[in-house]
C-alpha cells in the first residue's frame, strides 16, 4: 500500500521546481554537453594518456589502454589532524583493490583541504572556515578536470568538507558519484558531562587541567565527534539523499563492517558505470533536496545546513530558501534526541535503530519522497535496511520495526515534538534562523535589553567581569560572511548556558553562525542582511529592548522607525568597529571571497552569484 504524501511536502517540492525551472534547465544543459557514451579517456592524445597513467601498475595500465573498463576517481579530504578524517589514510588502497576485483581501476584524482572547526573555534583561523567549503568545491573541480574518470568516490565527513565535495561533484554531475563515510569515534565521556565541565570552567569553578581532561575523554580517538553537529548531520544527509550505502553513515572506524561497506561502495560506483544509472546531477532532483531538508528537521540537525544545503542545491540548479525550511519544519515531527537536543550521541542513535528506522518512519508518515534515484537504484525504500556481516559476507536486513530506545529515537506516531528542529524568525531586525530542538519551551521567549558587542571576545570579557548577570540579549554583530567570513561563535555556548542556569532570561542575536551543535539558549543566527550589508543589527544600541519569540517566529527591536532612521547608517556604525579581521592567518587571501559572498539565506558563497542564470 502506497502512503499518501503530506500536502506540505508536495507543495514545497512543487514551488521549488517552479522557482528553479530556468536554473535547473541551464544546469541540465551543462550536463548534457559533458556526457559521453564511451569511457571518458577514450580518444585522448597519447601524451595526455601517458601522463595520466604513468605511475600506475603495469596491469592497471593494460586495463586502461583497452578502454573497456571504468576508471574511478578518488577525491579525498584525508589528513591525520582531523579525527574524523584520520581513517581515510588507507582508504585508497581499499578502493583500488575493490575496483580491481571488478576488473576496473581507481586513482586518487586529488586531495581537498579539510580544517577542523573544533581546533579553530574562537581563533583567527575560524574566519577561513566557511569559505573553506568553497575552496573544497574548487579543489574538487580541479581534481576531476583531467576528465579520465567514469565515476567518482568522495572521502569526507566534517563540517564544510561534505558540502564542498558535493558542490564540486555537481560540476561533474554527468558522472555517477558515491560518498564514502568513515564513521564516528566510539563513545567517550558523555556529552552532558562534557558540557557541565565547560560551563564550570567558564565560571572559573574548575581549572584548565580539569577541562582538558574532560575534552580529551570526550574526543579520544579516530572518527567523527559523537555529538550531532554539522559533521554527523552531513552523514545523515548523504544517506537520506541516497549518496551513501544504506546504514553506512554511523558504523565505527576499524570495525570489520566498516571495511566491508567501503569495498561495497566502490563496487556500486563501478556497477553504476555499467548500468543505465544517470550521473549525480540528474540524481539530485527537487525530491532528493526536499528529502534532505526533512531529514535535517526530523533529527534536529545542524543550523549550518540552512546555508550549506542552500548552496549545495544551488549547484544542481535548485533554489531553496528559509521559507521552505520553515514550512517543512511545521509538518515534520522531531524523531531523534541526540546531543545537544538530548543526552545520547550518534552511537546511541545508530544502536536504537539509526537511519533505517528513521527513514522507514518518515516514509510511512508520507514525509519523504520514495520515488527518487539512489546509488543503490530507484526508490528510497532501499534505505530501510541495515548492513551486517554474515560471516565475512556483507548482507542486509530490514530495519527494526521498533526503536530500541525511545528516549533517543521515536516513531512518527509518537514524536518528541510534532514540529521540526528549525524555525524562521522575522521582524524589523531582518530574517534569521533558530534551532529550537534543544531549547526548552520555557526558554523560547526572551524580551530583554540588548548587550551589543562586535565580536565574541568582547562578550566573554563582559561575562568574566560579572557584567552579564541579568536578563539580556547578546547582540554580536559584524560576524557575517562579508565582514569576517562568518566564524562560528561556539565559545559563547557555555557562558550563555551558565547565565540561563542561574535563572536569567538570555538569548543571542547575531549575523554570524553558532556551532552545528547549537544548544539550549535561543540563538537567532545568520541574521540577514548582515551589518556590513546594511542590516538593521548595525543600528542596535546597548539597552534597546529586543523581543525574540521562537514560537511566534518574531525578532523585533522595540525602537520606533523614526528613532532608527535618526541613528547613524550601518556603514557609519561599522566605521567604529576597530577589530582588524582582514589580515593574518591567511585572511588576506580571502578578501575576494568576503567581497563577493552572498547573503546567508542564499548560501553565503562567493561562487553562486550568477551560477546558471
Amino acid at each position: 500500500m502506497t502512503t499518501a504524501l503530506h500536502p506540505t511536502l508536495l507543495a514545497v517540492t512543487a514551488r521549488i521546481e517552479a522557482r528553479s525551472r530556468a536554473t535547473r534547465e541551464a544546469y541540465l544543459n551543462v550536463l548534457a554537453s559533458a556526457q559521453k557514451p564511451s569511457p571518458y579517456r577514450a580518444g585522448m592524445g597519447c601524451a595526455n594518456a601517458a601522463h595520466a597513467y604513468a605511475a600506475m601498475p603495469a596491469n592497471d595500465k593494460l586495463v586502461l589502454r583497452q578502454e573497456r573498463q571504468p576508471n574511478i576517481g578518488i577525491v579525498t579530504a584525508y589528513n591525520d589532524m582531523l579525527s574524523a578524517h584520520h581513517p581515510y589514510e588507507h582508504y585508497p588502497e581499499i578502493i583500488r583493490a575493490a575496483a580491481r576485483s571488478m576488473g576496473a581501476t581507481a586513482q586518487v584524482a586529488g586531495g581537498v583541504p579539510a580544517m577542523c572547526d573544533g581546533v579553530t573555534q574562537g581563533e583567527a583561523g575560524m574566519e577561513l572556515s566557511l569559505f573553506s567549503r568553497d575552496v573544497i568545491a574548487l579543489s574538487t573541480a580541479v581534481a576531476l578536470s583531467h576528465n579520465v574518470f567514469d565515476a567518482s568516490v568522495f572521502l569526507g565527513v566534517c563540517d564544510k568538507i561534505v558540502p564542498g565535495l558535493f558542490m564540486g561533484a555537481l560540476q561533474f554531475g554527468h558522472l555517477p558519484a558515491v560518498f564514502i563515510p568513515a564513521g564516528p569515534m566510539t563513545s567517550g565521556l558523555s556529552n552532558d558531562a562534557k558540557s557541565k565541565v565547560r560551563q564550570q570552567y567558564a565560571q572559573g569553578l574548575v581549572s584548565r587541567d580539569v577541562l582538558l581532561q574532560a575534552e580529551q575523554a570526550a574526543y579520544h580517538g579516530a572518527g567523527t565527534c559523537t555529538f550531532y553537529g554539522t559533521a554527523n548531520s552531513n552523514q545523515m544527509l548523504m544517506e537520506i539523499m541516497g549518496l551513501h550505502l544504506p546504514g553506512s553513515s554511523f558504523v565505527n572506524p576499524g570495525a570489520p563492517l566498516r571495511k566491508a561497506l567501503t569495498a561495497a561502495a566502490v563496487e556500486r560506483a563501478v556497477a553504476l558505470t555499467q548500468s543505465n544509472h544517470v550521473g549525480m546531477g540528474y540524481h539530485i532532483d527537487a525530491k532528493v533536496v526536499v528529502n534532505g531538508m526533512v531529514g535535517l528537521l526530523a533529527t534536529g540537525g545542524s543550523t549550518n545546513h540552512t546555508m550549506h544545503l542552500v548552496a549545495m542545491a544551488r549547484c544542481a540548479g535548485w533554489l531553496i530558501n528559509w521559507d521552505d525550511f520553515s514550512d517543512l519544519s511545521a509538518c515534520t515531527p522531531l524523531l531523534a534526541r541526540i546531543y545537544p537536543n538530548g543526552s545520547a550521541d550518534v552511537n546511541h542513535f545508530h544502536a536504537a535503530g539509526g537511519m533505517a528506522y528513521l527513514i522507514a518512519q518518515l516514509l510511512g508518515a508520507g514525509l519523504l519522497h520514495q520515488d527518487v534515484q539512489t546509488v543503490m537504484g530507484h526508490g528510497l525504500a532501499r534505505y530501510t535496511v541495515e548492513p551486517w556481516l554474515d560471516g565475512e559476507q556483507l548482507a542486509w536486513r530490514a530495519a527494526p520495526s521498533l526503536s530500541a530506545d525511545e528516549a533517543v529515537l521515536r516513531p512518527a506516531s509518537a514524536p518528541f515534538s510534532f514540529e521540526g528542529g528549525l524555525r524562521l524568525l522575522k521582524g524589523n531586525l531582518g530574517r534569521a534562523v533558530v534551532k529550537v530542538s534543544a531549547v526548552a519551551p520555557e526558554h523560547r521567549q526572551v524580551r530583554a535589553p540588548a548587550v551589543v558587542v562586535n565580536d565574541q571576545k568582547e562578550l566573554i570579557q563582559l561575562f568574566q567581569a560579572g557584567k552579564l548577570n541579568r536578563d539580556c540579549v547578546a547582540v554580536v554583530r559584524n560576524q557575517g560572511p562579508k565582514a569576517n567570513g562568518m566564524p562560528e561563535l561556539h565559545k559563547l555556548t557555555p557562558l550563555l548556558g551558565s547565565l540561563q542556569d542561574k535563572g536569567f532570561k538570555v538569548a543571542l542575536v547575531t549575523d554570524g553562525r553558532m556551532s552545528g551543535a547549537s544548544g539550549k539558549v535561543p540563538a537567532a543566527i545568520h541574521l540577514s542582511p548582515e551589518a556590513l550589508n546594511g542590516g538593521m543589527i548595525a543600528k542596535v544600541h546597548n539597552g534597546d529592548m529586543i523581543d525574540l519569540d521562537c514560537d511566534a517566529q518574531r525578532l523585533m527591536i522595540e525602537v520606533s522607525d523614526a528613532q532608527l532612521a535618526a541613528r547613524p547608517s550601518p556603514s557609519e556604525a561599522l566605521s567604529t568597529h576597530q577589530h582588524d579581521t582582514k589580515h593574518g592567518t591567511g585572511r588576506d587571501l580571502f578578501a575576494l571571497f568576503r567581497a563577493h559572498a552572498a547573503h546567508a539565506e542564499d548560501g553565503a558563497s562567493p561562487l553562486l552569484t550568477n551560477l546558471y542564470l
